[in-house]
């Protein structure tokens, strides 16, 4: 009787804590594209320091990116983008702080593909915004890959495109978001 009681509560323990398990990225990435369909050049960009922060007990989940960190293949697209467009001395980072809707869903200690939706507030260029994406995770081998496609108006950040330019660089961004999350050792 006793150790079945041990063993019961050992459990509950073991159980307890690896739903308090949160997982981790500071090398997560972001594509950015705004590329408009009459642009003769590609307006994408790609930042690999995306910081990510998931939490498995509640689908809690936070992005962090720096705004400097997103690369152009044209040196002069990266610096219109930085000092024009976002900003990025003013507003040098933007964050999502939000939750994975569907959490009870996920079975985020067994191997598996799990079809998500995330919802939550994106802050970039001092504006703050509800956003909700679908996404997936895989979970495999104890890490998470996680990922999420999703469009933003540029405007609805207080980003404006200037008229000359305006036929090259689309309204909306698509982006995606691809984290490859580890356990974060406490």
């Amino acid at each position: 009787m006793k150790k079945s009681l041990f063993i019961f509560l050992l459990g509950v323990c073991v159980t307890n804590l690896a739903h308090a398990q949160k997982f981790f990225t500071k090398a997560g990435r972001i594509d950015f594209n705004a590329t408009a369909s009459s642009s003769p050049k590609n307006i994408l960009a790609v930042n690999r320091t995306v910081t990510c922060v998931l939490d498995a007990a509640n689908g809690n989940m936070q992005f962090a990116v720096l705004i400097k960190g997103f690369i152009f293949e044209l040196a002069l697209m990266q610096e219109h983008f930085n000092e024009n467009y976002l900003e990025s001395d003013k507003f040098p980072k933007a964050e999502f702080k939000g939750a994975v809707v569907n959490n009870a869903a996920v079975n985020y200690f067994k191997d598996g593909a799990y079809v998500v939706t995330v919802k939550g507030k994106l802050t970039m260029h001092g504006q703050t915004k509800d956003v909700e994406a679908p996404g997936k995770l895989v979970v495999q081998g104890g890490t998470i890959n996680a990922t999420a496609s999703f469009a933003l108006l540029l405007a609805d950040y207080g980003v404006s495109i200037p008229g000359v330019v305006a036929d090259k660089v689309n309204k909306t961004a698509k982006i995606e978001v691809a984290c490859n999350l580890e356990s974060l050792k406490s």
